[in-house]
């Protein structure tokens, strides 16, 4: 990948909240001149103290029309603002477009801004920034010098009393798994392989999320690796992924730590990794960024690819 950053691109980070500050240290870190725009006066004086830069207020819409060229755009509003602030950046030109994970809290928010984003020639991202973590990146390179995936399971549980009592917009919550579960369904799949089939199984409600609170299911990827899932809200667990080549198992649990069992051993050893950038960033953060910004999209999930992997997401959530 070069090295050296696109000529002439203007940025708008748009958000002051805590990830838009993460993002601002990573363009600090790279040396890139960006504009920001919050909403409230409070969120625009908490960014300008934990970084040094001046949001513009009043919200995007307040920014458009103006003077300033866009050519790269950051979205780093809460989940239920994702699609209008979407929709607003790609009404007035906006042609290249990293917006937070999951970029819209429905299935049909998702497909609405796709279609909207055809329609202007725009190219949108959706931020997994752990596709991009340094423990991800050492182990694609050892699966594929394995030869690839034959198998891979991964756990989706989320903790049900925690998020009970956090304070969330209107319907975000009851799409919990797009909002947040989906960041280590993607993950999964980036690693192991797209599904070719799938039996997808769900049961039980919470006060949050009514549609399901347990978890399981099965498959076959593409490349014919076979795949399992399990999670269950109301009882304790993490996220997980292991994934398993003729040769090695490497587990993911934390995600940002990479484990490796090898073949006819019991033994788990922790990879040494250089992982500067995870250390001094919001881990994954500073890669992804640097991929929106230059020529090589290696690793960025496309709008197009987020919204097939939507379609599986809500099998699996029993969202349809």
């Amino acid at each position: 990948m070069p090295n050296h950053l696109i000529e002439a691109v203007m940025i708008l980070l748009v958000g002051a909240g805590p990830m838009a500050v993460q993002y601002a240290k990573v363009l600090q870190g790279m040396n890139k001149a960006f504009i920001v725009v919050g909403r409230s006066q409070q969120s625009a004086n908490n960014f300008s103290d934990s970084v040094g830069v001046r949001p513009l207020t009043g919200g995007v819409e307040a920014f458009f029309p103006s003077d300033q060229a866009i050519t790269h755009a950051i979205i780093a509003v809460s989940v239920e603002q994702l699609e209008y602030t979407s929709k607003v950046l790609l009404k007035n030109g906006v042609k290249n477009l990293l917006v937070e994970k999951p970029g819209g809290m429905t299935l049909e928010a998702i497909e609405r801004i796709q279609t909207l984003a055809v329609a202007h020639s725009a190219t949108v991202y959706v931020a997994y920034n752990r596709r991009f973590l340094a423990s991800v990146i050492a182990a694609r390179e050892l699966i594929a010098e394995d030869g690839g995936v034959t198998s891979f399971n991964f756990e989706i549980t989320e903790w049900s009393d925690t998020i009970q009592k956090i304070s969330k917009a209107e319907g975000v919550k009851e799409n919990w798994f797009f909002a947040n579960t989906s960041h280590v369904t993607d993950l999964a799949f980036y690693l192991g392989g797209k599904p070719r089939q799938i039996a997808t199984f769900t049961t039980g409600g919470l006060p949050w999320h009514s549609r399901a609170a347990r978890f399981s299911g099965a498959g076959e990827t593409a490349d014919g690796a076979l795949f399992s899932y399990i999670g269950d809200w109301q009882a304790p667990g993490r996220w997980a992924i292991e994934i398993s080549t003729n040769k090695r198992r490497f587990i993911f649990k934390p995600l940002e730590k990479l484990q490796v069992q090898l073949i006819n051993s019991v033994a788990v050893e922790t990879l040494d990794i250089e992982a500067t950038l995870d250390a001094e960033y919001k881990p994954g953060l500073y890669l992804q960024v640097k991929h929106f910004l230059v020529s090589d999209k290696t690793g960025l999930c496309s709008l197009e690819e987020h919204l097939e992997n939507s379609k599986l997401y809500a099998r699996i959530a029993a969202y349809v």
